[in-house]
């Protein structure tokens, strides 16, 4: 605590803050990338972003274009905790601007370290700093960047503010590696599925008199030719309903530990199979559904219906997911890349019901139609998928990890409650 003081967060500017630019929707789509609020409160560290574009004139080129390491502030949000949430962007081969919700801050980098205060403002005292000066609306919560630039922060020695904000980047590049490996290989797996039950790459291949490009054991599986209905001749037409089923496990949240992980819509990522985040149950009040480890959790809601995992370990979930099991064990990564599948995610879409909030049913899913194989040969499938999926989930499990530990050392180090040879002892200790 020696090497802490105190300073107004505005002395550690290098600039005066800015707010971003006000694009109305009928201009954009080309020009310039610009940074909205989606993007903030989607990611924490904003490297090469998929975003919105908008036409910049000389002006606003000279005033909004982002530089790596600048600090961007949510300016408001429907939520409390969503009110002043803060990023940074990394950088971009391209030029990046910003829109007008979002506050910019530039540190000064010979004083500061722009990175130590991104972590700042994510933990648990930053939080405290930030809601002070919220305020709340009608219908929005809101921060100014003349009340932010006010906020007394705590500023260590220089050498120790890099230190600690480069040993918590390193935990996050981890984090980082794990999601871009994770992508990767459920990539395979979906490259696997399609060529074999979608493409019938086999079947086609030995119609058409290709030399084999899979192992003797798992060529042999496949068929020569194509039916008349167009699929592999042995295969069947079936549904969903045939490989997999809906086990109802209504739970009584007074019947669960505190401790009984708990995974809500909110914890599903977009686009992806890994589940890394879950909570525990205490704060559960409404019935809720039990769920295995290995089988796949379907958000049930229009909104999310792209919402899809696979369950890394046993626990609770929602009302609002489907919880979907095999129905042999040879059919596990044959139904997960099916309910995972843009054209099923097409499928709930136009067949969900409901106005306000559209949903779908385990009935509805289950009619969906398919070309089946027969067992052994998504047998095969799983026992390829196997090692995939496995590796996919140890990785889950060391960011649950990383990011527990990253959680837990984040506000002791803002505070200085420890040092950062504790912290490495910690991390040594867990890794």
């Amino acid at each position: 605590m020696d090497d802490y003081h105190w300073a107004k967060f505005g002395s550690l500017y290098s600039e005066p803050s800015r707010n971003g630019l006000t694009k109305p929707k009928r201009i954009r789509g080309q020009g310039h990338k610009l940074i909205n609020m989606g993007e903030i409160f989607r990611y924490d560290r904003l490297r090469s972003p998929k975003c919105d574009r908008a036409p910049l004139t000389e002006t606003e080129k000279k005033t909004s274009i982002l530089k790596p390491n600048d600090l961007l502030f949510a300016r408001q949000s429907l939520v409390l905790s969503g009110a002043g949430k803060c990023s940074i962007f990394l950088g971009d081969p391209e030029e990046v601007s910003f829109e007008s919700h979002i506050i910019r801050i530039r540190i000064n980098g010979k004083i500061a370290y722009p990175l130590f205060y991104y972590y700042l403002f994510r933990s648990t005292l930053g939080r405290a700093l930030i809601e002070s000066i919220v305020e709340q609306g009608a219908g929005a919560s809101g921060i100014r960047g003349s009340d932010l630039k006010t906020l007394y922060v705590p500023c260590p020695k220089l050498f120790i503010q890099c230190q600690i904000a480069d040993f918590l980047s390193d935990l996050d590049d981890k984090i980082e590696l794990n999601h871009r490996m994770n992508e990767t290989l459920e990539a395979m797996a979906r490259a696997i599925f399609k060529d074999w039950f979608v493409y019938f790459g086999p079947t086609r291949a030995k119609a058409e008199g290709r030399a084999p490009y899979l192992a003797p054991e798992l060529w042999e599986l496949f068929p020569d030719a194509l039916d008349d209905e167009g699929k592999p001749v042995g295969w069947e037409q079936g549904t969903l309903a045939d490989v997999a089923e809906f086990p109802r496990r209504s739970v009584n949240p007074a019947e669960v530990s505190e401790k009984t992980p708990y995974i809500g819509l909110e914890h599903m990522p977009r686009r992806s199979i890994a589940l890394s985040e879950w909570e525990g149950a205490g704060k559960v009040k409404s019935n809720k559904t039990r769920f295995h480890k290995g089988e796949v959790l379907f958000g049930k809601l229009r909104p999310y219906f792209h919402k899809v995992g696979i369950a890394p370990l046993e626990g609770i979930c929602s009302t609002d997911i489907v919880v979907v099991a095999p129905r042999s064990q040879e059919w596990g990564a044959f139904s997960l890349a099916c309910l995972s599948s843009d054209e099923f995610v097409d499928y709930t879409t136009r067949t969900s019901t409901g106005t306000k909030m559209p949903r779908t049913s385990w009935k509805t899913m289950s009619q969906y139609k398919m070309r089946l194989p027969p067992e052994r040969v998504a047998g095969a499938f799983q026992c390829t998928s196997r090692p995939l999926l496995d590796c996919l989930g140890d990785n889950i499990r060391e960011t649950s990890t990383l990011a527990q530990t990253r959680d837990l050392l984040l506000p002791k180090l803002m505070s200085g409650e420890i040092g950062l040879g504790d912290a490495e002892q910690i991390v040594e200790a867990v890794a």
